[in-house]
């Protein structure tokens, strides 16, 4: 039964309120980037992506600091055309935001059967090493990996292996093991998994994205191609946040399956006039 908005069956409130920063600015940015700009391959002027953004009441100011910060960590270069400027992905953007694309959009995309099998790897930073230990964490977070107690990592995707295997050599680890079997007898799967992973919480976001985008009709242009942009940018944390655990160690009534048959039919829906929309906005600027 639903409560309120982001409350159902007594589970914890994930806060609405939004801050717009020079993060948020960004990350706004690269959300439109990744769903107008990648698309097209060709250029887009400062004011399109400016304006776009102050429909996310970012000012100009935050925008323009913005695409300065994502050109000096070499995802877009700028080309001055009399007084104006317009930007373009570099080789290097393009690959991040491919790839950024399709685990988004194939993200609760399909379900995944289980044999049972977990991937464990055994690797330790020492405390002092502050900045290696958050990269080992933030690298194997987002290969999906969870850590029920320090120094030890866990996923029910034993195909991870490679990744592991990359990011350990990577940041140069020593003396880390690996292991892939079923669980033991010792203790219980439930458990583990509590301990691994915040799946409450992640519940509860998923909540609170059903609570935004399943009933959002938006009208008109403007409205269609804003709902899009907040879809997706909503949407492309979750690939961060969400292990993709098999069905098998979820909770009951786990709302991840929802929430991604409701981004994915939304997404259909909306893209033909929110894409319709930015077209109409290039044009508009070309004819400037």
């Amino acid at each position: 039964m639903v409560t309120s908005a982001g409350q159902r069956r007594g589970k914890p409130v994930v806060s609405r309120r939004r801050e717009v920063s020079h993060t948020s600015a960004r990350s706004l940015l690269m959300t439109l980037l990744g769903e107008f700009v990648l698309p097209r391959g060709r250029p887009v002027w400062t004011s399109v992506l400016v304006d776009a953004l102050a429909m996310f009441e970012v000012e100009e100011k935050s925008a323009r600091q913005a695409l300065a910060r994502t050109a000096a960590e070499g995802w877009l270069e700028s080309e001055r055309v009399g007084r104006r400027v317009r930007w373009s992905l570099t080789s290097q953007g393009r690959k991040l935001l491919t790839e950024g694309a399709q685990r988004i959009y194939d993200f609760g995309s399909r379900e995944r059967s289980w044999d049972g099998q977990w991937l464990l790897v055994l690797v330790s930073v020492p405390e002092p090493k502050r900045d290696l230990r958050h990269r080992l964490r933030t690298k194997l977070t987002w290969a999906g990996f969870g850590s029920p107690d320090p120094g030890v990592w866990i996923t029910p995707h034993v195909d991870r292996e490679p990744e592991a295997v990359g990011i350990v050599a990577e940041l140069a680890l020593e003396n880390a093991m690996s292991f892939v079997g079923p669980y033991g007898a010792i203790g219980d799967e439930a458990t583990m998994v509590a301990r691994a992973w915040d799946l409450r919480e992640l519940d509860a976001r998923y909540e609170a994205f059903i609570d935004e985008f399943a009933s959002l009709d938006p009208r008109g242009g403007d409205a269609v191609l804003h709902a899009q942009t907040r879809l997706v940018h909503e949407w492309r944390r979750f690939p961060f946040l969400d292990p993709q655990l098999p069905e098998q160690l979820l909770p009951e009534d786990w709302s991840g399956s929802q929430a991604a048959e409701i981004f994915h039919r939304r997404h259909a829906e909306w893209r033909p006039a929110a894409q319709r929309r930015w077209e109409e906005r290039l044009a508009g600027e070309e004819a400037a």
